[in-house]
Formats: structure tokens, C-alpha cells, sequence
């Protein structure tokens, strides 16, 4: 049995076709009927299908010539990638997707790595061979000069028509090695996912090492030291449950325990028989590390312990997320979320609002700073409102991400200019054939706003890009406060380079004059840097018109009334609130 099994992920950079093979792979193996066949198969949510990524790595069960194919699809944008490592843990082969137009692209080389890293038999797949624009030759050749793999046994298919899907899975059978393994040493699986069920509590997909997991069986979950009862098994399908009584060394299975506390199991973990265990864990993945940070808020207050609950819940199904409660003077009760990049807070706000039922607001993104105080000491701010004050800060210490960028070589020059202006450093400049390999060292900070659509924007949708962390270096950076009606608003406080500050605050506080709704009264917005004022703009006041009913007569009795108005306008400025409506927030964003 175990020598009929073959564990494989696909990978590729976004948008080069990896949910689109996977169906047809699902397809030919027959594991679906036509009438249940539709797109983007194994992409469960309804976000994923509406932006047409892949978020979540999913799995599935295939027949194939006698063999059990365990497919795994995986993301291709650069925020989930931790999700990729996931399914790499647990697989022997990597099919390598590469568009056969587009070329190799930088994510691609960031995944093959990965996929080296953990010593898997990668299979080269030129995708999208039916376009007019493939060019298969000039394809395999960038495999072969940029990542220095050998493109002669790449299988060219397109994932669209059928066409090569035949000889793909030949391919898999023949070159990706069965898994290893004692059937008969003590159990040892690896949760690499879990998700909450409504019906069933938490659920753990897990790979078998060594072993067998059955049903019924007493499991000791290795990192919290809890026991529980196995009381169902099944193997992954997009359509069905598959049940069975046991999944056995190689396999790859979901485990029911009926739990309902979501902490009892975490993804990284190893299950074990809890009267005979093993003596060690299974390869543990990296404990993730969140480089953006949000504040994230109920619109209504009394909903915190609701938000609590969904995040709990969502951590489940997306381990690389981390949150700790918060306070905010102008927004109440909350949680400091920690994400992977901006499109992963995108996803993750959209997630709670949709599964969970919630109105939320979010704050700024902000990275993780390293503050060194005049007495030595040295304390982590990932909340722009916790900076200590001016006059204790020895230095201010950011984190900086190695950028990988490839571009066609006429964009070269814009793309110069515009990391420049990011505060890039250059380290490499290679050519491609006709495009341009550049790497960069880039503050974090001026990555987690608008830098992948200005990426984008730049070189007309062609570039490419991956990041990954490289490490601290001092910053000349200082603190910028918003003030509206003479109070600073926590939540829209910023860390910026101490140069671009003014014009920061200038842009913002231009966009937030048209976002604030006008009051009775005039309303200041200034943008500050400690007790200097940068930046001003005036939301001018409604005046209502007290002298309407006063036809005619004498003037003093207009005078008299509009006095009398310009005194109440007077005691409101003073005690005046002004409701700051949620695109202000994220405003922070949209400024350049």
C-alpha cells in the first residue's frame, strides 16, 4: 500500500494556473462526475473565487493506474506562503508551474527554494502551452539559467484544454518517491491544517509518518499534553467526506475529535498513541512572525467578546495570525491583529466580516519597531501610540526585507526611481534574457501601504514581486499625530521617516478634509510631529440660516441673531465631538 502512494504539492506564482491544473488533475482521475465539476475546485471560499486567488493550501484524495495521488494546491501570493512551507512538510514531490508566456516570475524562484529546502522531487510544468503567445523554448531555458534546474523532463500542458494532463500524472507516479516510514513504530502524524466545523468542533488534517491513526483510538497531542478520543476519520475531498476506519503511515486524512476548545490542537503539532507515544515530535514548522500590525475594532462595542470568539476560530483555520487586546481613546475595545502582509489583513478583515457576522474597523498598518531607550534598554512597538517619548529614545531601529523584483528591462528606469524613493538599496542587478533580475534592501515600513499596487502601476502590471526578512537597521524616524477639533486621535497616529513627514502629513490631512462630515462648528485637522504643528486644514462650519424669517426691518435685528448664533457656534467648538466616519482610518493608505 505505502509503495502505491505519492504525496505531491503544486507551486507557482499567482495567476500562472495551479487551481486550474489541479481540476483538471481532479477530472481526469475521476474523483468528481461532470455534472459536479465547476472552477477553482479546491478554492472553498467565496472570496477565493470572487479575486481569484487560492488563500487556503487545500488537499485531496486521487485514484490513479492503482496509485493514491494526495494533491495538495497551494497559494502563490507572496502573504501566504508561509501556507506553502505547511504543505511542503508533508509531501515528497513539488510540481513547478511556470506560465509558458509569462516566464519565470518571481514568486516561482521563492517557492522553489522552499521546496529544495525541504529536499522534494520537483517536476517542471510549463502551463498554458495553447496560448499564442507561449513560448515554450525561451521558457525552459529561464527555468534552467535562473533557478538551475534541468528543463529537459519538463512536461508541457495546458491546464485549460486537457491537453498533457495524461503524461503529467504519469510523470508523478514515475518520478515522485512513496513516502517513508515505519508501519509498525509507534504513531507520529503531523497536523499541517485545521479548521472549525460547526457540527464536528475542531479538525485536524494531518500526515502520517509513522503508524496509524484509527478510529477509536486514544491520541496524545505531543505539545499541549492533552489526551482525546479519535471518533471519526476521512480523507479529503472537495465534494464529500471519504470515511474510514484507519489512515495509515504515508496517508494523509482529517482526524475528528469532537473538540471544542480551539487551542487543543495547533497546526505544527505531532499526534501520537497516548499509551505507547513516540519518543519525538515530527519536523516542526517555523513559528510564523507577523511583520504588519492593525488595529482592528467593533463598529458597535458592546460586539468585543463576539470578535474574540471569531478570531479564536480563525486562528484555527490560519495559524499565521496573532492578536492581543487593545484600547483605542477613539474607537474603544479591540485587538492589535498581526498579519503577513497587506493582502492578508485585507482577507482577514473580509473573513470576520463575512463568516463571522461582524462590522469592524481597521486601523493603519504599522511593522514591528525595536526602540532603544537613553537608559539601554530596548522595547518592540508594533503600535505607533505606545512610542515612548522624544526625549527617552536613544534610537529607533526597523525592520528591513530583501526584495526580489523581476521586470522587463524598458521599466528598469521607472522602477529605479520609484525604489529610490522607498528608501531601497541596491545589492543586484542581473539580466534575464529580456528582463531584469533587481535585488533591494527596503524598509518594511514602506512596503505595508500602497508599494505592491505602485509596483503594479510602474511597469504596467510585468513586475513581479517577493520579499522575504533580513533584520533590523537604525532609522531617523519620528512619530506623526493627527489632531482633529485639538485632540489627537490614537488610531490614526503614524511612524514615519523623519524627511517624508511633512509631506505625509500635508497629503493626509488633505484626504481626511474631505472625508469628515462638517459640523455646527469649524473643525481644525493638523498633522503633528511631538508639539509642532506640520500641517493644517479647516473642515469649514454649516451654517444655518437664523435670519430667514426676518423680512424686511431693522438691520440691527439681523445683527442682533447672528450674534447671538456666533456665541452658541462659540460654546459648541468647546464642547463639540465630531464623528471621524471609518474611511479616515483608511485614509493612511491612499496617501502617496
Amino acid at each position: 500500500m505505502q509503495e502505491k502512494i505519492r504525496n505531491f504539492s503544486i507551486i507557482a506564482h499567482i495567476d500562472h494556473g495551479k487551481s486550474t491544473l489541479a481540476d483538471r488533475l481532479i477530472q481526469e482521475c475521476g474523483a468528481v462526475s461532470d455534472r459536479e465539476l465547476e472552477a477553482q475546485m479546491l478554492d472553498s471560499m467565496d472570496i477565493e473565487k470572487e479575486r481569484g486567488i487560492t488563500i487556503k493550501a487545500q488537499s485531496v484524495r486521487l485514484e490513479y493506474n492503482g496509485h493514491i495521488l494526495n494533491l495538495i494546491d497551494t497559494p502563490g501570493h507572496v502573504d501566504f506562503s508561509y501556507e506553502v512551507s505547511k504543505s511542503l512538510k508533508s509531501s515528497e514531490g513539488a510540481l513547478l508551474v511556470v506560465d509558458a508566456s509569462q516566464g519565470v516570475e518571481a514568486q516561482t524562484i521563492a517557492n522553489v527554494y522552499l521546496a529544495l529546502d525541504n529536499d522534494l522531487e520537483i517536476i517542471p510544468v510549463i502551463n498554458k502551452i495553447d496560448l499564442p503567445s507561449a513560448d515554450v523554448d525561451r521558457v525552459a531555458n529561464e527555468i534552467e539559467e535562473t533557478i538551475g534546474i534541468d528543463a529537459s523532463g519538463a512536461i508541457l500542458v495546458s491546464a485549460k484544454t486537457g491537453e498533457g494532463i495524461k503524461e503529467l500524472l504519469d510523470a508523478i507516479v514515475e518520478r515522485v518517491p512513496a513516502p517513508q516510514g515505519n508501519p509498525n513504530a509507534p504513531t507520529k502524524a503531523l497536523i499541517y491544517d485545521s479548521w472549525f466545523d460547526n457540527y464536528l468542533g475542531a479538525l485536524a488534517l494531518v500526515r502520517v509518518f509513522d503508524g496509524e491513526i484509527k478510529k477509536g483510538q486514544e491520541i496524545l497531542v505531543m505539545g499541549t499534553g492533552k489526551t482525546h478520543k479519535v471518533n471519526e476519520l476521512y480523507y479529503p475531498h472537495p465534494k464529500r467526506k471519504l470515511p474510514t476506519n484507519a489512515i495509515k503511515t504515508g496517508e494523509i486524512g482529517v482526524v475528528v475529535l469532537g473538540l471544542k476548545n480551539v487551542a487543543d490542537i495547533r497546526v505544527g503539532d505531532t499526534i501520537t498513541d497516548a499509551k505507547n507515544p513516540a519518543s519525538e515530535p515530527a519536523d516542526e514548522f517555523e513559528e510564523v512572525k507577523s511583520f504588519v500590525f492593525a488595529g482592528i475594532y467593533p463598529i458597535e462595542t458592546d460586539k468585543f467578546d463576539d470578535l474574540r470568539d471569531a478570531l479564536d476560530k480563525l486562528k484555527l483555520n490560519d495559524s499565521s495570525i496573532t492578536y492581543e487586546p487593545e484600547t483605542s481613546k477613539a474607537l474603544g475595545f479591540g485587538f492589535r491583529v498581526g498579519f503577513l502582509g497587506m493582502l492578508h489583513m485585507e482577507v482577514v478583515k473580509e473573513r470576520l466580516e463575512r463568516e463571522f457576522g461582524l462590522e469592524l474597523i481597521a486601523t493603519a498598518p504599522s511593522v514591528t519597531y525595536k526602540v532603544i531607550t537613553t537608559d539601554g534598554e530596548e522595547i518592540e512597538v508594533s503600535n505607533p501610540s505606545e512610542l515612548p517619548d522624544v526625549s527617552k529614545i536613544e534610537k529607533i531601529l526597523e525592520p528591513y526585507v530583501k526584495a526580489t523584483i523581476l521586470v522587463p528591462d524598458e521599466f528598469v528606469g521607472n522602477i529605479i526611481t520609484f525604489l529610490n524613493e522607498k528608501r531601497g538599496i541596491q545589492k543586484k542587478m542581473d539580466y534575464v534574457g529580456d528582463r531584469v533580475l533587481l535585488e533591494y534592501e527596503i524598509p518594511m515600513n514602506e512596503i505595508v501601504t500602497d508599494f505592491y499596487d505602485k509596483l503594479k502601476s510602474t511597469t504596467k502590471g510585468y513586475a513581479s514581486f517577493d520579499y522575504e526578512m533580513i533584520g533590523y537597521k537604525e532609522g531617523d524616524l519620528v512619530k506623526m499625530d493627527i489632531r482633529v477639533a485639538g485632540e489627537v486621535v490614537d488610531a490614526l497616529s503614524i511612524i514615519v521617516d523623519k524627511n517624508k513627514a511633512e509631506k505625509k502629513g500635508r497629503e493626509l490631512i488633505k484626504v481626511m478634509k474631505e472625508l469628515i462630515p462638517r459640523q455646527l462648528f469649524e473643525v481644525a485637522i493638523q498633522a503633528s510631529v511631538g508639539n509642532k504643528i506640520i500641517a493644517r486644514e479647516t473642515v469649514k462650519a454649516l451654517r444655518k440660516d437664523v435670519t430667514a424669517k426676518c423680512y424686511g426691518g431693522d438691520i440691527s435685528r439681523k445683527r442682533k441673531l447672528l450674534e447671538k448664533q456666533k456665541q452658541g457656534k462659540k460654546r459648541m467648538k468647546s464642547i463639540g465631538k465630531v464623528n471621524i466616519p471609518q474611511e479616515a482610518f483608511l485614509s493612511v493608505l491612499k496617501i502617496d
